[in-house]
This record gives structure tokens, sequence and C-alpha cells, in this order.
């Protein structure tokens, strides 16, 4: 479950992360207050104000339902990056993977990303069959099956608990790893 909401919260963009830590500080800061200054000042807190302390209240409860809903979605895929992958031609991880419409994986070879991926310790947290990795700190990828942009970025970028790959392995190691687990969960 939490490596599910890591998973969740490291795809969103950083302004997004930052809209919704701002709308939750200004809910959890307006609970505090209520909770413990007001009711200090004054005793009969919220007494007669009753309907502008209830007004308050739904005005935070529906600015941070709004925060989630417009702050918590991720950026959209490329449009046509799903029809036009290499699973759909590529029986097996053996294959060598192309290029797609979408600027998919340019001459990644999924066999030399098998041996990135063990290399890297990805192993260590993710479970995927083809490499024979169990791991439970990040998401089971043969469930997630996640799309071929969204691996590269994730390597590239890291996210919760996973470390940014961009200045450890190549940008060819980076094309072959994500070319490979795309494969493997895709075919």
């Amino acid at each position: 479950m939490l490596s599910t909401i890591a998973l969740v919260v490291a795809g969103l963009s950083t302004s997004h992360k930052i809209g919704l830590a701002v709308v939750g500080a200004a809910f959890i800061l307006f609970a505090l207050i209520c909770s413990f200054v007001l009711p200090r000042r004054n005793p009969n807190f919220p007494g007669k104000h009753m309907a502008i302390f209830v007004t308050a209240c739904v005005v935070f409860f529906l600015a941070m339902l709004s925060a989630v809903i417009v702050f918590g979605r991720e950026a959209p895929e490329a449009k046509g990056s799903e029809g036009t992958t290499p699973a759909a031609t590529a029986p097996a991880p053996t294959t060598t993977a192309t290029t797609t419409s979408s600027g998919g994986f340019t001459h990644a070879d999924p066999v030399a990303g098998k041996a990135v991926f063990a290399s890297a310790g990805c192993a260590g947290c993710h479970t995927l069959k083809a490499a024979g990795a169990t791991g439970n700190v990040g998401p089971n990828l043969d469930e997630l099956k996640p799309p071929e942009g969204r691996i590269r970025t994730q390597v590239e970028n890291g996210g919760g608990v996973m470390p940014a790959f961009k200045g450890q392995l190549t940008q060819k190691q980076i094309d072959d790893v994500a070319a490979f687990v795309f494969v493997s969960t895709h075919s």
C-alpha cells in the first residue's frame, strides 16, 4: 500500500506536490488553531459563532478535496504511445526495441537492460518476474505494467524512495533498462 502511494506521489510534478503541501498545511494549521488556540482564548468556542465555524470547516474541506483533484493528477502521457510500443511487435525481452512514434526507445536493447537492472540494484526493491526479482520496497512492476515514457522518467529522475539514476547510468543504459522493463511487463 505504501509503495503504491509513494509511486503516485513520485509521479506528480514538483508544482503539484507543492500545491498539495500548501493546501494540506493550511488545513492542518486551521485544525490546530481550532483545537488548541481558540478554545484556550474563549472556553465557549465556537459558541454563538457556530455558523461561521461550520462554514470555515466546510470551505477548508472543499479546498482540500479540490486540491487533491486538481494537483493529484499526473501529466498526461503522449498520445498514441500505448499503441505503438515495442511490445506490440516484440514477443519477448530478447528482441531489440525500436523507435516509437512517441519518441520512445531508440536502439534500446532489452537484453542489455536486464544486465543493467541487475547491476543497478533494481531487483532489491522491485518485483519483476523476467529478472527473477522479488523486492518489495518499490512497486511490483509485473502488476503495475508502467507505460514506456513513465519507466524512463522514473529511472532518470527517481521519486519517493527511488534514487535518480540519471547521473549514475548513461542514457543508453537508462534506455536499455527501460526497454527491458517495458517489454517484460507488456509481453
